[in-house]
């Protein structure tokens, strides 16, 4: 078969890539290009906020991410670029807090944008990082659905509950400190969407 000016066999059959590093569709290396930006924001962020933080618990938790954030982002820019499995698989990121949150709220100041950079304070810090976990878990999830390189889709799917849990972390931190209150239902309503919902029979299509 001969070939016509756009990679195409006479039958109209593409071409398969020949290298893993070509084994990436075009909606996939935009979104991967976005994905990556977006990690390289948050650590770029995580730098820039550093040398603000005042409570050493807050500093300890950015340290932590940060480091792990980055190994994360190098795997995959190794996998992405290469198509092909990284030095070392995608760790498990492990919190130091316990998972107990504090429910109810208490009277606060009302929220307002800053007029000074100096009013940059933990409570700022730990929602700036807390937001780029959340953008950063959306995003690697959409670009996961829709990656066609084996390698890169496992790479990028792994490390979404990392984001999950570095976001749980933060939120838990901020509710510790009563940054993030956590508001709950009155008992009859809470009951009321609880038992809203019935598990279904276990019955199977045909």
């Amino acid at each position: 078969m001969t070939n016509n000016q756009f990679g195409q066999t006479e039958s109209g059959d593409m071409y398969k890539p020949q290298s893993a590093m070509m084994n990436h569709g075009g909606h996939e290396v935009l979104d991967m290009h976005e994905t990556l930006s977006e990690t390289v924001a948050m650590l770029n962020h995580a730098v820039l906020l550093r040398p603000h933080v005042q409570d050493p618990e807050l500093l300890d938790i950015l340290d932590r991410q940060y480091n792990f954030s980055l190994d994360e982002y190098n795997i995959t820019v190794e996998s992405f670029r290469g198509g092909r499995d990284p030095s070392h698989p995608t760790g498990s990121y492990k919190m130091k807090l316990n998972h107990d949150f504090i429910y109810g709220l208490e009277p606060s100041q009302p929220k307002k944008p800053m007029s000074n950079a100096s009013e940059l304070n933990d409570e700022m810090i730990s929602g700036y990082l807390l937001g780029g976990h959340k953008q950063l878990a959306s995003c690697k999830a959409t670009t996961a659905l829709e990656t066609t390189n084996p390698v890169t889709r496992r790479v990028l799917a792994d490390s979404i509950p990392n984001c999950i849990e570095m976001a749980y972390e933060l939120s838990l931190y901020q509710n510790k400190h009563k940054y993030y209150q956590v508001p709950q239902l009155d008992g009859k309503d809470m009951q009321e969407l609880l038992n809203a919902f019935a598990p279904a029979p276990n019955s199977r299509l045909q």
